[in-house]
């Protein structure tokens, strides 16, 4: 299982076509609310989660997902739950993704570490430990990041590579009419 967590302030390009990528891939990912069942969005556009923190099953997960948005990206940072998630992901070995301001979270935790890696310009952490590609999509390891809502599709797409298959992917990004 795929979680996504919402947090209020969350940008929702970010979220949502990240998930109709997954689900086109035919990956099962349920939205978390980290905040409530009903989490609005950076742009106050309120989302209903599939689930809230009580109800994610850890010993199901196989990938977790950040979200960006500066206001979602600090309530992410801040729930003991998402830290938690993280760690579990780190210690098991479980697939971590995060795009735009996100990956700032990984900085923090140090999860980033000789890793290469992309966020949002300006939201980079531990740049002597990092090195931060710039590019849209990046994956190194069991980490998948993304620089911003305008890479969201190239992030999905990266993840369903990983998490489905190269072939899938592929199906999907041509479906989806991507360049």
């Amino acid at each position: 299982m795929i979680y996504i967590m919402l947090a209020d302030g969350f940008e929702i390009t970010e979220a949502l076509t990240t998930v109709d990528v997954l689900r086109r891939a035919k990956l099962d990912i349920l939205t978390v609310g980290v905040t409530g069942k009903t989490v609005t969005s950076s742009c106050k556009i309120k989302v209903e989660a599939d689930i809230l923190c009580d109800e994610v099953e850890l010993d199901r997960l196989d990938a977790v997902i950040l979200p960006g948005g500066l206001d979602g990206t600090r309530n992410l940072e801040k729930s003991e739950f998402v830290q938690s998630v993280l760690d579990y992901a780190v210690e098991n070995n479980k697939q971590i993704c995060a795009i735009c301001a996100a990956p700032s979270i990984l900085g923090h935790k140090g999860i980033l570490n000789g890793k290469n890696a992309t966020c949002f310009p300006g939201c980079e952490v531990n740049e002597d430990k990092v090195n931060y590609t710039g590019e849209p999509a990046v994956s190194d390891g069991n980490i998948i990041t993304g620089k911003g809502a305008g890479c969201t599709i190239q992030f999905g797409l990266l993840i369903a590579e990983k998490m489905a298959s190269k072939e899938i992917a592929s199906h999907v990004k041509e479906t989806m009419q991507c360049p």
